[in-house]
């Protein structure tokens, strides 16, 4: 396995990593606990250390698996999770975005991924007048004061829409985007997000890599 430096974070993270939408149901039914041990077994076995989820994957259900098969070697890995939508059903969501609301969120994926600190915080497909607020931001500043999130990051709802988001990616502390990228999907990335990445030194996930098996 490869390992590369996320930004200018102090997190090296594996370069492929386990995404987990499926974990929540909406992709074919909720997996067993005894499966998703296996498939975290399967992912040691190749020093994959990088996790991404959603508060949203099911109702913090993706996030519950992830907790109990990772509590043992939790040191080991880097947890991305998300904030910013509360599910209520397959593929219907909420968007509950007050300081509080973010705060709520951060206690209750602690929780359920059973452990005292989320490395990689990230909003979750934010539109710009609600990103953009400064109560928000201050919120996470506490849970970062408080240790209960390492770096914040920004998992973007679409390619070039969200470029004014990127580019205050520093302005509000965040240190890696989240952009959709895959085989099918390469050329707005490369010509308008990337660039701006780069000049920030922010670290870059692919969101959907597979292009959800396309």
């Amino acid at each position: 396995m490869r390992f590369r430096p996320l930004g200018s974070t102090d997190l090296n993270v594996s370069v492929i990593g386990v995404g987990t939408w499926q974990f929540g149901g909406e992709w074919g039914g909720v997996p067993t606990q005894v499966e998703v041990n296996a498939i975290f077994d399967a992912a040691r076995d190749e020093s994959i250390n990088l996790i991404d989820t959603a508060e949203c994957y099911g109702d913090h259900v993706s996030e519950r698996l992830i907790g109990a098969a990772i509590e043992r070697d939790r040191a080991n890995w880097i947890v991305a999770t998300k904030f910013g939508h509360k599910f209520n059903g397959n593929f219907d969501r909420t968007e509950p975005r007050s300081p509080s609301d973010v705060v709520a969120q951060c206690e209750e994926s602690l929780t359920s991924l059973r452990t005292d600190y989320i490395d990689l915080y990230q909003y979750h497909s934010w539109d710009d007048d609600t990103f953009c607020r400064d109560d928000v931001h201050a919120a996470l500043m506490v849970l970062k004061d408080e240790g209960k999130i390492r770096h914040i990051g920004n998992s973007v709802a679409g390619n070039t829409r969200t470029l004014d988001q990127i580019a205050a990616s520093r302005e509000k502390q965040i240190e890696a985007i989240q952009i959709i990228y895959n085989r099918l999907d390469r050329e707005k990335p490369e010509a308008n997000v990337f660039p701006s990445c780069q000049r920030q030194d922010l670290g870059v996930l692919a969101r959907v890599p597979l292009a959800s098996g396309l």
